[in-house]
């Protein structure tokens, strides 16, 4: 056995304790946690705080071969373009890169991902990785007559990807028609099928979805995609793609940079079982703007953290997104944003059973924040692993 004891430990599920001491197992099982010894286990004394490993709910693992190759502050649609412009090298670089990042977020401190993968590429990474990943099979085209080849495509990706945990999502409403939208719902109302979407990333998403104007109506032209069919909605993205999305799985909603008051209370109204995501450095990257995120606080939802991808971000680090969001929103105290950062991630991806909290029989892993500036989150504030 090995015990620890900090300034503080944060359980998460339960108050933070003064000087408290956890002991885990040779496998990282929680054996105890409080202010007493064990007898005959030495206590290892540290300066900090102790909390549970971080769970990153959006991450795109396989884009990290594009770091550094994106222009900043340019906005999505750009973003969109320079993507689609690097992503297909040789996959022995994808793979380079992406094995690089999977060993950086364990070091971050991040014991579980939500990935999003277009690929197999990144499945002997996940197979070996000592991260538990839930793989988000990514299906988009906005063209109807394209739906049934997309999905069928998805699926056998699926398979590919079994035995480990994954599931068929759409990935945004500017990318998938209404008719692939309605093969998700019918597959996900039938089996296991955790929906992860990118939402409302910028103000032009909304702009095509109310009057077919703007950005994305030019990046259509630029690929050659005929969206004559396309009505506007006269109603912002997420309220029109909501009704299309089951009601019998869990949902999270990723960035949210332009969401707004009205699109939550629509939200709240229809009985969909929503999360929401936020990537803030990846926000800054791509829109140079933030979500309103003090709006979602006290609605009742799951609030989890990602990392977005190294296309978009420095570094993949749910401590990086924490200092972020503390900075530009000084409400948020570090207990919300540790909960935010742990179980309810965990939650999100049906891990709590393991990871998130620290309870005795789990095996959540355990982090030690340093310099912190009493509970606040400064420049000089760091993360380490301690199993």
């Amino acid at each position: 056995m090995k015990s620890f004891r900090a300034d503080y430990v944060f359980p998460i599920n339960a108050d933070p304790i003064k000087n408290g001491i956890v002991t885990v197992d040779d496998n990282g099982k929680i054996i105890s946690i409080d202010n007493y010894m064990q007898p005959g286990t030495p206590v290892q004394q540290l300066s900090g705080i102790i909390c549970p490993g971080f769970i990153n709910t959006h991450c795109h693992l396989e884009l990290s071969h594009l770091r550094g190759k994106t222009k900043q502050g340019t906005g999505l649609v750009d973003f969109i373009k320079d993507v689609q412009q690097y992503r297909n090298i040789d996959n022995g670089l994808i793979t380079e890169a992406a094995i690089k990042a999977d060993e950086d977020m364990y070091n971050n401190g991040i014991v579980a991902v939500g990935d999003i993968s277009n690929n197999a590429v990144t499945i002997p990474i996940k197979t070996n990785s000592k991260i538990k990943y839930h793989t988000f099979i990514e299906v988009f085209s906005f063209l109807p007559e394209r739906a049934n080849e997309v999905f069928e495509n998805a699926l056998e990706l699926q398979r590919q990807f079994k035995p480990l945990s994954s599931s068929i999502t759409p990935h945004a409403p500017y990318s998938v028609s209404k008719e692939l939208f309605k093969l998700i719902k019918t597959y996900s109302d039938g089996n296991l099928n955790l929906l992860s979407i990118h939402n409302q990333e910028t103000e032009e998403e909304n702009k095509f979805y109310r009057y077919k104007l703007g950005n994305f109506v030019d990046l259509y032209e630029h690929f050659g995609i005929d969206i004559s069919y396309f009505k506007p909605q006269a109603r912002n993205s997420i309220q029109s793609v909501l009704p299309l999305l089951s009601n019998r799985q869990n949902i999270l909603f990723v960035h949210n940079t332009c969401t707004n008051l009205k699109d939550i209370y629509f939200v709240k109204r229809f009985d969909r079982h929503i999360n929401w995501c936020f990537c803030p450095n990846a926000n800054l990257y791509i829109e140079s703007k933030l979500p309103k995120v003090d709006l979602f606080v006290d609605e009742g939802f799951n609030l989890t953290l990602g990392t977005d991808s190294l296309a978009s971000n420095n570094e993949l680090s749910i401590l990086g997104e924490m200092r972020t969001l503390q900075h530009h929103f000084s409400s948020l105290s570090l207990p919300i944003l540790l909960e935010w950062a742990t179980l309810n991630g965990a939650r999100f991806l049906g891990m709590d059973d393991e990871l998130g909290s620290l309870e005795i029989g789990k095996t959540p892993g355990l982090n030690l924040i340093t310099g912190l500036d009493g509970l606040k989150i400064t420049p000089d504030t760091q993360v380490k692993r301690l199993i």
